[in-house]
């Protein structure tokens, strides 16, 4: 990577001795010998623009950890090679990775030393404070060196500079030793080459500060301005003619009303053409022994959707509980939004009928019935793998409305995740806040019992956004979960019996 880099640096001219760039390798494996590069030519790579990047290194500086040249080491290492050889069978080079196995080495005996001393003071092994308050800003002699630990019980280290000390042959040479208890730099004699004779400037003139009254600026020439003016006069003409003609498209769309349904182009059955708002008494048992009736408080059969046929197809219709409805900016944008977010696990948006008093939104229709009506259907056995694809499809839909410029759903229930002939579960009822008014229930346990899936912080709200939140979503999905495991209805508790009301006023 670092090849990479430095040959992209040569291609900008930023090589030439202006800028140094510095190598942190600490293990210094750039500097060892392998297949493709000799010792301590870090440039080699075995690439056809190997002689460029050779260039490029005149200009690098290579930082890594100061290798131990005591005796002591030197024999730790051959021991250290040596013993893993003979127990792991494993070939170990003399590398300066073998650096950490004695710093390791070291930091056992380093805390030997502490743990005796608190010992011998009368404290504990497990006193943790008293032991790192021993090793804190601590001298002693190891086998890597001298072992000074710093206030922050971090050890200072010693590091070398390597750098291109001939730039016929390209060998990298250290040329400064840093040492980390006194901080001081020892220069080893061999010399920086420096490109332009000497180190760039830290703060190089009319670089960082072009005010700097010594840097000439060069006019531009009449030609130059001429073609710039008439360049920039072209892009603006461009941009503004693309977002001209995008806000035309716009309003075209927006005028031409593509999502709107006639009245008498929706086909219904006898029983079907009456039913508005049907599904108003919606209502989930909270008990296992009733939760498989389809009954509200009052005893009377739910529809939970209501059909027709548009074009050839059965369609989902929901009735809006509106008398007339005002086309706004806002609601053509929503209903333009719900043309546009189409996605497997979300029901098609088909349309929208404003023919007074015939006011409803058309949907695709899902034959399987809704989450809630297979879960109360207690024939259908649902193994879990059955209901693992139910919930992924659910958290699929979730996220990419989540995702969409709808932003959020509001209503997310499991009468709202509807199953096609295929198995396959959609979110539906989502989107067009304000075209939508709340059918409200003339029935206060179908009332309370619709909210059972709203999150409390929506609950408290005197007035709740339409569309909710992505938070209130998630609450809601959390709910459905509970329903699909124990298939016992939200809320249900063994043995309570707990009203709509009830739960709702607990949670808010």
């Amino acid at each position: 990577m670092f090849h990479k880099i430095m040959l992209q640096a040569h291609k900008e001219k930023l090589t030439n001795g202006d800028y140094v760039f510095f190598y942190v390798d600490v293990f210094g494996e750039s500097l060892r010998r392998d297949g493709t590069r000799e010792a301590k030519k870090p440039w080699q790579c075995n690439d056809s623009q190997e002689m460029d990047i050779k260039e490029a290194f005149k200009t690098v500086l290579v930082i890594s950890y100061h290798e131990p040249e005591n005796p002591e080491y030197v024999e730790f290492q051959r021991k250290l090679i040596q013993r893993v050889k003979q127990e792991f069978e494993v070939d170990l080079n003399y590398s300066l990775m073998n650096f950490i196995a004695g710093c390791f080495y070291d930091g056992a005996l380093l805390y030997a030393h502490a743990l005796n001393e608190t010992l011998t003071e009368g404290g504990s092994e497990t006193d943790g404070l008293k032991i790192v308050q021993k090793v804190r800003s601590r001298k002693m002699q190891g086998i890597t060196g001298t072992v000074s630990m710093d206030s922050y019980n971090d050890r200072n280290t010693d590091f070398d500079l390597w750098s291109m000390t001939d730039h016929d042959s390209g060998v990298f040479q250290v040329v400064g030793h840093y040492n980390g208890i006194s901080k001081q730099i020892n220069w080893t004699g061999n010399p920086i080459i420096w490109l332009k004779g000497s180190p760039p400037s830290d703060n190089p003139p009319c670089v960082f500060d072009t005010e700097d009254p010594m840097c000439e600026k060069t006019p531009l020439s009449t030609l130059a301005i001429v073609a710039l003016g008439a360049g920039l006069t072209l892009l603006m003409f461009g941009m503004s003619s693309f977002l001209i003609l995008r806000k035309l498209m716009l309003e075209k769309e927006l005028a031409s009303m593509l999502w709107r349904i006639r009245w008498d182009e929706l086909q219904f059955g006898n029983s079907e053409r009456y039913h508005k708002c049907a599904g108003s008494r919606l209502t989930l048992s909270l008990r296992g022994s009733s939760y498989g009736s389809l009954m509200t408080a009052h005893g009377k059969y739910q529809i939970f959707t209501n059909t027709g046929h548009f074009k050839g197809n059965v369609v989902a219709i929901k009735h809006v509980n509106k008398k007339r409805i005002e086309l706004t900016r806002q609601v053509l944008f929503e209903l333009k939004h719900m043309r546009d977010v189409q996605f497997n696990h979300l029901t098609r948006f088909l349309g929208a009928c404003i023919d007074p008093p015939n006011i409803c939104i058309v949907t695709e229709y899902c034959p399987r019935g809704s989450l809630q009506d297979i879960l109360e259907n207690e024939s259908i056995n649902l193994d879990w793998m059955f209901r693992h694809s139910l919930i992924n499809d659910i958290v699929k839909g979730m996220c990419f409305l989540h995702r969409s410029i709808i932003g959020s759903h509001g209503n997310l229930k499991s009468s709202n995740c509807v199953v096609d002939s295929r198995f396959v579960l959609k979110i539906t009822d989502y989107g067009l806040a304000s075209f939508r008014s709340s059918c409200d229930a003339d029935d206060v346990y179908a009332l309370y019992a619709k909210k059972l899936w709203t999150a409390p912080e929506l609950l408290r709200m005197g007035r709740p956004p339409p569309q909710g939140t992505q938070k209130g979503d998630v609450y809601s999905f959390g709910i459905i979960l509970q329903e699909v495991a124990l298939r016992n209805g939200c809320f249900y508790i063994q043995g309570m019996d707990l009203s709509p009301k009830g739960v709702t006023a607990t949670t808010q």
